[in-house]
């Protein structure tokens, strides 16, 4: 059971790099009006994927986690603690939110016909997902 909690910290920082990588990409790429290549299509194709098995990762983890067991044996006492509120409800939630909407992002720049939309697409959809998960990382959890 540790091991799953371990891969799926260290898959974060894989993750978090992959996809400030594509957020900078995309951003550059609007700003400076470059052409969409496939190397800004693999950079965010690789952002997807992984932040995809991370979820799956998680979801692993979650189900065997002690939040999990408390949260289904007693929703009223996590929900008055923030700690275990933090781990056990909204960093689940708002990490399903953002890779919803990194897959949303992914989806609708594929439809888009200019190298601009495209980059613009990617920018504003992984970037809140990025800022999503940045914002109910466990810090805490994390640095010790």
């Amino acid at each position: 059971m540790i091991m799953m909690k371990d891969v799926h910290s260290y898959w974060a920082y894989l993750v978090l790099a992959i996809l400030t990588v594509a957020v900078v990409n995309a951003v550059v790429g609007f700003t400076q009006k470059k052409q969409f290549i496939d190397k800004d299509l693999r950079i965010s194709l690789f952002a997807l994927i992984v932040a995809h098995l991370q979820l799956l990762i998680g979801l692993v983890w979650y189900f065997m986690s002690p939040w999990f067991q408390a949260l289904t044996s007693d929703a009223a006492a996590v929900m008055k603690d923030k700690t275990i509120r933090l781990l056990a409800v909204e960093h689940p939630v708002m990490m399903i939110l953002a890779i919803i909407l990194i897959t949303i992002g992914w989806s609708q720049h594929k439809k888009k016909k200019t190298a601009a939309a495209k980059f613009k697409t990617l920018a504003i959809f992984y970037g809140i997902g990025l800022l999503l998960m940045l914002s109910k990382i466990p810090w805490s959890n994390w640095t010790s």
